[in-house]
């Protein structure tokens, strides 16, 4: 299951990815908080179920939470991926999907939490910065990390330069790491991600 708000770039990765048996998952739905957007058109293209929550529709964030999770409910995902997805999940979603959603983030986490990672990257005068995959908790990009990915901060870099570097490889490490947790028993200890590879057997 992929949640998405946009034009669903990592959505299409993933959607390519899952093109080969051999990286072991599929995309049983896509769903949007918001209408008419390219991500939503990329899941029809392919002949995948879409559907869309809109906060607005709802007297409030807590009724939109419980709506959405009985809308992932519903597709019985193993895991949930959001890709762009700009809305916090809150309680009602975590408490049924918790410990099997994932988020990216352009930053090397827990540095620059928050939506402006490469800005504030740039400002803070790193030289290494980068994208962390990680199971999203209550916080703001404070969940355990599955993965990070480093990228080198240019002299000439500006927020756009450096963050389209930054997605280019955080999309790779979406899709390598979304795979294997498809394909290998996984648990959380503590801020730990253990694999627990399959006997080939």
């Amino acid at each position: 299951m992929v949640l998405v708000s946009g034009s669903g770039t990592n959505l299409q990765a993933l959607i390519d990815a899952c093109e080969d048996p051999a990286y072991g998952a599929r995309i049983v739905a896509v769903g949007a908080d918001r209408d008419g957007i390219e991500g939503l058109h990329r899941a029809e293209r392919h002949g995948i179920p879409t559907f869309v929550e809109r906060v607005a529709d709802h007297p409030d964030r807590a009724a939109w939470d419980v709506a959405l999770a009985e809308d992932v409910a519903a597709h019985d995902p193993d895991l949930v991926v959001l890709a762009g997805f700009m809305k916090l999940t809150g309680p009602a979603f975590l408490a049924r999907f918790g410990g099997r959603t994932v988020n990216t983030h352009p930053a090397l986490s827990p540095a620059f939490p928050g939506m402006h990672g490469p800005r504030d990257a740039l400002a803070y005068g790193v030289k290494i910065t980068g994208a962390t995959l990680f199971v999203v908790d209550e916080g703001v990009d404070t969940g355990p990390i599955v993965a990070q990915v480093a990228v080198p901060v240019e002299d000439d870099d500006d927020v756009e330069t450096l963050h389209e570097r930054i997605k280019t490889r955080e999309r790779a490490m979406l899709v390598e790491w979304v795979g294997r947790m498809a394909r290998e028993p996984f648990e959380i200890d503590g801020r730990r991600i253990r694999f627990h590879p399959k006997d080939p057997r």
